[in-house]
């Protein structure tokens, strides 16, 4: 998205809207709500992290290598059936992740240890608008919908919307979605949530995307095709190149992986050379590799099994 040689690549700036902002490479937002339960680091499968309730009822997964990057669900007990499921693509900024997550981490702890029907398993509302209230109370207003039976609301400036299919499902079925930005692989970011997803949860995470406060990101995690549609405000003056500096904690991330993979040329990698690659992937690189203590970075390139999104518009 920007050349390798770009002074500005890694300045830190303000995106607004945020819902356009996308991921900045990790999950640690997402899971900083739940960061206190149980964490569960799954290597061989598409899963490799699995955060659980201490009862396991609310699994919060992290698919690193997938389009479908988070799969987040809840279950009346531990083995039962998944009684409902929200996915989120890899382009949804965690941000609008934690929008959920922080609402299971408040119904756990609000509900009562004896009482298996816990808010995070209520039956949705019966009034559509209850789970996209936030949107329409922030000025959101109803568009044209793509297919009949459906409802769409859509944001000021047209690059956010949710759609509500009111046509007669499963409960396991796909009935809303929420979306930021133009259709395409590296540009549409998607929150979906099955039938049976309580409507506080689903405005939970709608509550997010309306206040849409501007979130923090490197230049280079913005794809090149959301520039015209975004506000960058730098934090920070860019340094002038041919003015020395002393070496910030990156500068000494790089350089010390550049001497690791010089070394790795003439002789096996050490487990010191080993971490700091790691340290430098979890920051820079598409690899996939191990979560961290939260979370793994998103990959930046499309996996083989990726298939193209479902909702286009």
């Amino acid at each position: 998205m920007h050349a390798p040689d770009d002074p500005n690549r890694y300045q830190e700036v303000l995106v607004s809207p945020m819902y356009l902002a996308g991921s900045n490479g990790t999950g640690d937002a997402g899971f900083a709500p739940v960061t206190h339960w149980p964490h569960h680091y799954l290597d061989e499968g598409p899963c490799q992290l699995l955060v659980t309730s201490p009862d396991q009822r609310i699994r919060v997964g992290w698919f690193g290598d997938d389009f479908e990057l988070w799969k987040i669900s809840s279950a009346t007990e531990a083995a039962s059936a998944t009684r409902w499921t929200a996915t989120f693509n890899h382009v949804t900024p965690p941000e609008i992740v934690a929008g959920l997550t922080t609402a299971l981490a408040h119904d756990y702890a609000e509900a009562d240890a004896y009482d298996s029907n816990g808010r995070f398993l209520a039956n949705p509302s019966t009034y559509w608008a209850d789970a996209v209230r936030p949107l329409t109370d922030a000025g959101w207003t109803r568009g044209v919908p793509a297919k009949p039976g459906t409802i769409e609301i859509v944001a000021p400036d047209g690059q956010a919307g949710a759609v509500i299919d009111r046509r007669s499902y499963g409960p396991d079925d796909e009935t809303v979605t929420l979306w930021a930005g133009p259709p395409g692989w590296g540009t549409r970011a998607e929150a979906v949530f099955t039938a049976r997803t309580p409507s506080h949860l689903i405005a939970a995470t709608a509550t997010v995307m309306a206040e849409s406060a501007p979130v923090i990101r490197e230049r280079h995690q913005i794809d090149r095709r959301l520039g015209h549609l975004v506000t960058l405000t730098p934090l920070a003056p860019v340094a002038d190149p041919q003015v020395s500096r002393a070496p910030t904690p990156l500068d000494v991330r790089r350089t010390a992986v550049v001497q690791a993979v010089r070394r790795a040329e003439r002789a096996p990698l050490s487990a010191a050379d080993l971490r700091v690659m790691a340290a430098h992937s979890r920051t820079t690189g598409p690899a996939r590799r191990r979560p961290g203590h939260l979370a793994p970075d998103a990959a930046a390139t499309p996996p083989a099994s990726s298939s193209v999104p479902r909702h286009s518009r």
